[in-house]
């Protein structure tokens, strides 16, 4: 952020948005430095995804703002994401994963009528296998999604909801007020 001079209103108001909005609760936001080298004003958030406890994905949101613009942005504000989440062995390989996890951003911020231009990123998908004396914990696998777009309302508080829905989505939660039948099995079991 620029540290001598006032933050342009359409930076303030787009903060504010960002920070109203209200995740659901499996979702922890918490405010983080933003990188002070992609635009001249930045703000920056952190999540962690819990499900039944345990952290199932992370994510970082970082809204960029330069009020001269960028031709590559088509506007003045930019969203850039990095989302990672580690998968089930049986879905590492699955050749559909990484367009279904693209819809995953244009689906959520979709339901939340988060008006965006200029989408664009990568779905990146690996499998790791320990040898030698880092042998131990069975291979893992991790999705990585790395997108950015230019909001083109400035209700950024539906670009936030639409980022957690996405968030949800690669954590594999159920939709708000749906309850996972392996969820329902652990309660009716204890």
């Amino acid at each position: 952020m620029a540290p001598t001079s006032v933050a342009p209103e359409a930076f303030t108001r787009a903060v504010a948005g960002l920070r109203a909005a209200a995740p659901r609760e499996e979702i922890l936001l918490e405010e983080i430095a933003a990188p002070q080298r992609l635009a001249p004003w930045g703000f920056a958030l952190s999540a962690t995804v819990l499900r039944d406890g345990d952290e199932v994905a992370s994510g970082r949101l970082i809204l960029l703002h330069d009020p001269d613009g960028h031709d590559a942005w088509q506007g003045n504000l930019r969203l850039v994401t990095l989302i990672t989440a580690e998968l089930e062995s049986d879905m590492a390989g699955d050749p559909l994963l990484p367009a279904v996890a693209w819809t995953w951003l244009s689906d959520g911020l979709d339901q939340h009528a988060a008006a965006y231009t200029a989408i664009g990123g990568t779905i990146t998908q690996t499998t790791s296998t320990r040898f030698g004396e880092l042998a131990g914990p069975a291979p893992t696998a991790d999705l990585e999604i790395r997108a950015s777009w230019t909001p083109t309302s400035d209700d950024l508080g539906a670009h936030l909801q639409g980022w957690c829905t996405m968030l949800a989505s690669t954590a594999g939660l159920p939709p708000p007020g749906v309850t996972s039948l392996n969820n329902r099995q652990r309660a009716d079991a204890n």
